[in-house]
């Protein structure tokens, strides 16, 4: 059993300072993982935020327009911070609000701040340009940079006592974060390619004649890509119900906020999976009252015990 811990009533005005900027970087850059953990109680909310404000810095690194050197300079500057952190040599009034927002929270939740390090490897696989050959290889990235996310997620939300196969939720939470990296990747694939990244893999874009990648609003000539994207499609939603076993495991509001915010990268996949040449035009995204829905629905439990009645089927 994984549990969380959490945090004192108390608080110093210079955490909750730190705090504080960590949860405007969240809401300005990732309104879909705001939505989510507004769901959750004060102490497991900001340290969520800690936590994306941390994983920010490090993507945002990786995705600006430095020279490599310096971007490995950069990179290597975050995991010293990470170092620092680990020996709790971050104290409340050191300069950098990140690293006392996510000091805090690693003291006060069981963290595994390893996944971190794994974030800023899968970035280092940006920065170097590397490409992936077939899904096995693009795994490896998606574990990094999101399958690592969900891990250090699950540190924060824990376990309920005496939850049944608990000792599987870290496998869940990391599959979960690959079912969002890769509808992120489908989402994101006309972006990405104006950035000279591939992410799909090489044998999957052969398959369906779109080796010549995606830089227009058409897909290559004599391609399938409706067929491209349906294929990933169907990989990801596997991935969805593999991954949301961990509900049943965590309580109502991490429940809720983890059903929340798969919801919507769910939604995002319906759409995508109707309209798959949407994704070449513009980024595709929800309106906020079906965000609102999906929030709501999480909140209800309702994605959890259809998880539940599905898994106790399944083992009748």
């Amino acid at each position: 059993m994984i549990r969380a811990v959490e945090s004192a009533p108390l608080v110093s005005a210079q955490v909750l300072a730190a705090y504080s900027y960590c949860e405007a970087v969240t809401g300005q850059q990732a309104r879909n993982f705001a939505y989510g953990i507004r769901l959750l109680p004060a102490p497991k909310r900001r340290a969520m935020s800690a936590l994306y404000a941390f994983s920010r810095r490090v993507d945002d690194i990786g995705d600006g327009d430095l020279t490599d050197d310096v971007k490995f300079d950069r990179l290597q500057d975050t995991r010293s911070l990470l170092d620092r952190i680990r020996e709790d040599a971050v104290g409340e009034d050191d300069t950098d609000p990140v690293g006392v927002a996510l000091a805090h929270a690693a003291r006060h939740f069981p963290i595994p701040l390893d996944g971190l390090d794994e974030l800023i490897d899968g970035v280092l696989m940006d920065v170097r340009g590397e490409a992936y050959e077939t899904w096995d290889d693009l795994k490896v990235y998606c574990r990094c940079v999101a399958g690592a996310i969900g891990r250090l997620s699950l540190g924060v939300f824990g376990t309920e006592p005496g939850a049944r196969g608990a000792e599987r939720a870290p496998e869940y939470a990391d599959t979960l974060g690959l079912a969002l990296q890769l509808t992120n990747i489908l989402r994101d694939v006309r972006e990405d390619a104006e950035g000279g990244r591939v992410y799909l893999p090489a044998d999957d874009l052969a398959k369906f004649g779109c080796s010549a990648g995606f830089g227009g609003p058409n897909p290559p000539e004599g391609s399938d890509f409706a067929g491209l994207v349906h294929f990933e499609v169907r990989r990801a939603r596997a991935l969805f119900a593999e991954g949301y076993q961990l509900l049943p495991m965590l309580d109502r509001r991490s429940g809720a906020c983890v059903a929340a915010m798969a919801g919507i990268y769910r939604r995002l996949l319906d759409r995508i999976e109707r309209e798959p040449e949407a994704v070449l035009r513009g980024r595709v995204s929800l309106p906020g009252r079906e965000k609102a829905y999906v929030a709501v629905r999480g909140l209800s439990g309702l994605d959890a015990r259809h998880v539940t009645r599905r898994t106790v089927r399944r083992r009748a």
